[in-house]
């Protein structure tokens, strides 16, 4: 009897990637334009800046995606974390959306392979937001009480499914006779219910946040946008604006400049009005629409060391970012690596480690420019608590830190 082929990890998380990014192009078929367009804009600017290939291969950058998905608990929270582990990923950094400027009442963490040869396999990453219902700015007691009776009483995922994942997380990968099975079930899981919505109780929610509405207003979680990586984000935009496609007014992250891409730029179309179902208080079932996915897109660039980062904060601070850039930017990849502000394979500064995580203030700006209203925070003191080690310890698993991977990655001998 022939022995049935075996999938390794990156293999499932890349079947899973795609199979997530059909399924999300079927619900959102502006995404699919989306797609269609960075691919065109990225081999566009390859012909014209071969080099950038340093930054990822056309082929890994033309593959890679980031999605976003929203959970109500940490046992959601912990219920995802078994789940992306049969797919290589692991929970890395934390960010806290509540300090925004307008903030969200949500902390993340983002779940992606953290090897080097997993990332050039296949780089897909999850943003996941918890909702911060033990922030009495935005939860009071009585509220809390309900929403959190509401999203424990709700199942997102099936329990054998989980267990599944355990099983194929412990064994490094399953038998590609039960692959298609497994990613097909763990894609169905964020697929977007046709199940009507409790008209009152979603209102409820919306005037507290939009975010929380869309988390524990409904009885399932789903995909709120699913992203493609694009060499030229600028070009992107012009070209989806001229397609027709409305845009948000900006793209969240570092000015554009003549020197070295850092970190992550991103910017999105804006959220569509979908057809949803809901229920009224008589039972009546209606149609109607809810505007809370998008489609966002982003260029990534080398990872800033802390000292980098610092930098940045500085220049984003300003009033016009791109007017003070040149104060605390080099113009060079050599001199970059020189003043100690980003990191290079074995500091060689044509071998720079690609930023691979998320920015606070970008991820919330994206939210908040989709959003019909920002959230209402009442003036009481935040003793909810929550921080990095809290986290880790509601969903039982460690989170890996940012900075410590990047110096890791530094410290490899260039190729």
């Amino acid at each position: 009897m022939s022995r049935s082929k075996r999938l390794e990890i990156w293999q499932l998380r890349a079947r899973f990637a795609t199979a997530l990014s059909a399924m999300y192009g079927a619900e959102v078929p502006a995404y699919t334009m989306l797609v269609r367009v960075s691919e065109q804009v990225n081999r566009d600017y390859l012909a014209r800046h071969p080099a950038a290939e340093r930054l990822g291969s056309l082929e890994r950058v033309t593959a890679e995606r980031h999605g976003a998905i929203r959970v109500g608990s940490p046992a959601e929270l912990a219920a995802v974390a078994d789940l992306f582990a049969a797919f290589g990923m692991v929970p890395v950094g934390y960010y806290d959306l509540r300090t925004a400027a307008s903030p969200i009442p949500v902390v993340s963490t983002a779940f992606r392979p953290v090897d080097n040869g997993e990332l050039a396999r296949n780089p897909f990453r999850v943003f996941t937001s918890m909702l911060a219902t033990r922030d009495r700015r935005f939860f009071a007691d009585e509220l809390r009480r309900r929403v959190e009776t509401f999203v424990g009483q709700r199942r997102l995922f099936d329990p054998a499914l989980i267990a599944r994942a355990r099983q194929i997380a412990a064994d490094g990968g399953c038998d590609a006779r039960e692959a298609d099975e497994f990613v097909a079930q763990a894609v169905a899981a964020f697929a977007l219910s046709p199940e009507p919505i409790d008209r009152d109780w979603y209102d409820e929610l919306s005037r507290v946040s939009a975010v929380a509405a869309d988390i524990a207003g409904v009885a399932s979680t789903h995909l709120n946008h699913l992203t493609p990586r694009v060499l030229d984000i600028d070009e992107l935009y012009r070209r989806m604006t001229a397609g027709g496609i409305a845009m948000i007014d900006t793209i969240q992250g570092p000015p554009r400049t003549d020197g070295p891409q850092v970190l992550l730029r991103q910017t999105s179309f804006r959220a569509l009005a979908e057809p949803r179902r809901f229920r009224l208080d008589d039972g009546t079932v209606i149609e109607g629409t809810l505007r809370v996915r998008f489609g966002e897109v982003e260029a990534r660039g080398v990872a800033l060391t802390p000292k980098g980062h610092r930098r940045y904060d500085a220049a984003m601070a300003a009033p016009d970012p791109a007017q003070v850039w040149a104060r605390y930017f080099p113009s060079t990849d050599v001199e970059m690596a020189a003043q100690g502000l980003a990191y290079y394979r074995s500091g060689d500064p044509s071998k720079p480690v690609v930023y691979e995580d998320f920015l606070p203030a970008s991820a919330a700006g994206i939210f908040r420019s989709n959003l019909d209203s920002d959230a209402e925070a009442a003036q009481v003191a935040d003793d909810s608590g929550y921080s990095l080690g809290w986290l880790t310890a509601a969903i039982d698993r460690p989170i890996y830190d940012p900075y410590a991977l990047y110096e890791a990655s530094a410290q490899e001998t260039a190729a």
